[in-house]
């Protein structure tokens, strides 16, 4: 089997990619495992000097690693840039802090001497998305990796080159063979890769579907998995909040990657005093955005990643108006060009309010009052983020218990950082990545008690 990758601006082909036979496969997973029977005897100072390399590495080749993730799923390049930035950084960012996450934890017991250690627990195997095809795999790498751990990458079809790109990263930064391999496989050799005995987890980020497909089949071999799934964010904006720096807070938190994010606002609940101001003003900052060639750096809308992503937004917005919502703006598709478009009066009920949409779609909600808007916040079957915008943070911090997503932001967009822990709850998933949780989602925390 050949998987092409294909350019979703003009549809010329960016690579072919071979895909890895029987042989093979098992091979590489044989490998994964022999990796890590040295990589584990690595020192922790020497594991984050080679992740410190690894920044380095994609600092020097921005420009041509950009480039491939424009070229294969059309995110603008400036965009782009800021990606394999931010890649870099949480390579630093564990490189710095590792030593103290992973350091011995003395408890006092009974014992002479008590404490927790983490060690490395084998190869894990991260099915990663198109969307942010270096970050995605970066965010699970950096941590896993200097926890000692060996990594196997199955990523989408449609990024196969940048897979490609990230595995040279590791070679370039003087990895040992085999502690990070590519796999070019189809998802249907996904449940041979997890019954392997080198691999000891899985971390997916994807689609509920996917998510649920991959946690029954690691369950059957009693192996652990981090998911981080859909999401269905809202974001909130009361009567006393900023309308103007809310409008360009949530442009960004729902036009970024051409609103292909699982973190993306995409149910705007608005209070009915500034329902009206606020969506005027989003509406007029939305037609400020300059659509065209991704490889522009003045573009800020380029194409959605492939024409079945596009076909099945604007069927979502098609059915939403049959439900009974108002086309405000947009609408229109052309190939994988979808306009950015927004939906007055939308009610839960309609697709646009009920379900996950990956793409340049905001949907206008009004509520009551603060306490129907977070009801309607909480009517999703997701959980991943919520942000309220408002000039009494205060009271916005007090009702933080009643959201019940794995993020809370006031006055700023839903975003990762690798400083703090991400993940979601109900069908976002479930496990932390980033800050200290994600390192010790893949560490063995073993107990050793000692009597002299």
């Amino acid at each position: 089997m050949v998987f092409k990758s294909i350019n979703p601006y003009n549809g010329e082909e960016v690579g072919a990619y071979k895909a890895l036979n029987q042989e093979a496969l098992v091979e590489k997973l044989d490998n994964s495992q022999k990796a890590f029977e040295s990589w584990r005897e690595v020192s922790l100072q020497e594991r984050c000097h080679l992740i410190k390399k690894a920044g380095q590495v994609l600092r020097d080749n921005l420009e041509d690693y950009a480039k491939m993730i424009t070229l294969e799923m059309g995110k603008p390049i400036s965009e782009s840039q800021s990606e394999i930035n931010k890649c870099a950084w949480v390579c630093d960012y564990y490189a710095d802090n590792s030593s103290t996450f992973l350091a011995n934890q003395p408890i006092v017991t009974d014992a002479d001497k008590s404490f927790v250690r983490h060690d490395p627990i084998g190869s894990v195997l991260a099915i990663m998305p198109w969307n942010f095809p270096f970050w995605q795999v970066f965010r699970f790498a950096a941590p896993t990796l200097t926890a000692g751990n060996t990594g196997l990458l199955k990523h989408a079809p449609n990024v196969f080159g940048c897979a490609q790109k990230i595995e040279e990263v590791f070679i370039k930064a003087g990895y040992p063979s085999n502690v990070f391999q590519n796999l070019i496989v189809h998802h249907d050799q996904t449940e041979k890769i997890i019954a392997h005995d080198a691999v000891k987890a899985i971390t997916l980020t994807g689609s509920e579907r996917a998510g649920a497909a991959v946690a029954e089949i690691s369950g059957r071999y009693i192996k652990k998995t981090v998911l981080e799934l859909g999401g269905n964010n809202a974001f909130i904006v009361w009567e006393d909040a900023d309308i103007d720096n809310s409008v360009q807070i949530a442009l960004t938190a729902r036009m970024l990657n051409c609103g292909q994010s699982c973190i993306a606002a995409k149910r705007f609940i608005l209070v009915e005093s500034i329902y009206d101001e606020f969506v005027q003003k989003f509406r007029n900052a939305v037609l400020n955005l300059k659509s065209g060639n991704p490889l522009d750096k003045n573009t800020t809308i380029g194409p959605l990643a492939r024409l079945d992503l596009a076909n099945q937004l604007n069927e979502q917005v098609k059915k939403s108006i049959a439900q009974g919502a108002k086309l405000l703006l947009g609408g229109h598709q052309k190939g994988c060009f979808h306009e950015p478009t927004i939906l007055g009066d939308v009610v839960p009920g309609m697709d646009a309010f009920d379900q996950e949409t990956f793409g340049p779609l905001a949907a206008m909600i009004r509520a009551k009052d603060i306490e129907h808007a977070f009801a309607l916040s909480e009517d999703s079957n997701y959980g991943l983020g919520v942000t309220v915008c408002t000039q009494n943070t205060d009271k916005a911090i007090k009702y933080a218990y009643r959201v019940s997503d794995g993020a809370y932001f006031i006055n700023e967009l839903v975003k990762s950082d690798p400083r703090l822990p991400f993940g979601g709850n109900k069908k976002s998933g479930y496990g932390r990545e980033l800050a200290k949780d994600g390192i010790m989602e893949f560490v063995n925390r073993k107990t050793v008690y000692i009597k002299y």
